[in-house]
């Protein structure tokens, strides 16, 4: 039953703590509603507080049917809501799309957790959505934080979000909302191939379950879920090593430390000026590395995001060109 799944996934990551207040971020697709029924469902055993967030985006003609369908469903669990706008197009000059508006979706959520003072942000991830996102970036290119995929309990900009549905899968979440008559929102352009991420979805996957191996979703999570634990401990190590994030690394430990611990020890120093390490690439550690150990003082690498790193005669340093 998907109810005892959620519980027992909640319980192994200890995602939430009777009487969390939740803020749930609910699009109106299948996992959001999925996500805010079943806790809903689990509010009186877990003495849970909830409060439901919606962010339209105005991508879609028809994106404000999503706001009603939202404020529909929160009117009848008599769940709180809060719900706002942005037109992401017209922020797009800033950046890609897709980046804007998860920045503005991740921007809203934060403010409304602060307005209402929640514990914890809940998003509905599931299963299928982790398999995707590790096998997209191994198809990109990756290393051991990026094969970590969809964390269940990740701490950004000191707000902790979980995602207890991301042991669930897509056709369970599916066979719930039918037994319980729901009818969520489809966003139509999950279908189209120009998009990446469909591709993957909709005929990559498909193609290696029926050939290869029928269960390549649950092959590619628990990946993810060991890659996680793997990483968590390295990344502990390394910040104990240089007391990161810290902008300016002592160059003889940096020479010194084995390599998963340097590169991690480099990320964190670009995590504390760019305040996320998306576009670092193999390429821009391999270049960072040889700044390190090869390159003369006060050379210079320039990274992505108007970030820098410098090396001086005793430490190396990262700065903002902006």
């Amino acid at each position: 039953m998907i109810l005892e799944k959620v519980k027992e996934t909640i319980k192994r990551y200890r995602l939430i703590g009777k009487g969390d207040k939740v803020l749930i971020g609910v699009s109106g697709g299948p996992d959001s509603t999925a996500l805010t029924l079943l806790l809903d469902a689990l509010k009186k055993e877990l003495k849970l507080n909830l409060h439901i967030a919606h962010l339209d985006h105005m991508l879609r003609k028809d994106s404000g049917k999503d706001r009603e369908f939202v404020e529909g469903l929160a009117r009848q669990l008599k769940i709180p809501v809060t719900a706002a706008e942005i037109n992401v197009k017209e922020l797009k000059k800033w950046g890609s799309l897709e980046e804007i508006a998860r920045n503005a979706r991740l921007g809203f959520l934060f403010k409304t957790a602060r307005e209402v003072r929640a514990d914890k942000i809940a998003l509905g991830h599931n299963l299928d959505d982790q398999a995707e996102t590790v096998l997209m970036r191994v198809i990109r290119g990756t290393g051991l934080y990026g094969l970590a995929g969809i964390l269940p309990k990740r701490d950004i900009c000191g707000y902790q979000v979980i995602r207890p549905l991301i042991e669930i899968k897509r056709a369970e979440i599916e066979k719930f909302l039918r037994t319980k008559k729901a009818k969520p929102r489809r966003d139509t352009s999950n279908l189209e191939e120009i998009f990446f991420r469909n591709k993957v979805r909709n005929k990559l996957l498909p193609l290696l379950e029926k050939d290869y191996n029928k269960n390549i979703k649950e092959i590619l999570s628990n990946m993810a879920q060991s890659s996680g634990m793997d990483y968590d401990y390295l990344a502990r190590a390394s910040a104990r090593a240089f007391k990161a994030p810290a902008k300016r690394l002592d160059l003889a430990k940096l020479e010194r430390a084995h390599p998963a611990i340097r590169r991690l020890a480099l990320r964190m120093g670009i995590l504390g000026i760019a305040g996320d390490t998306r576009r670092i690439t193999f390429t821009h550690m391999k270049e960072l590395e040889d700044l390190v150990l090869n390159r003369p003082v006060n050379s210079i690498v320039d990274l992505p995001k108007g970030v820098s790193a410098v090396k001086r005669k005793n430490h190396l340093s990262f700065y903002s060109r902006k």
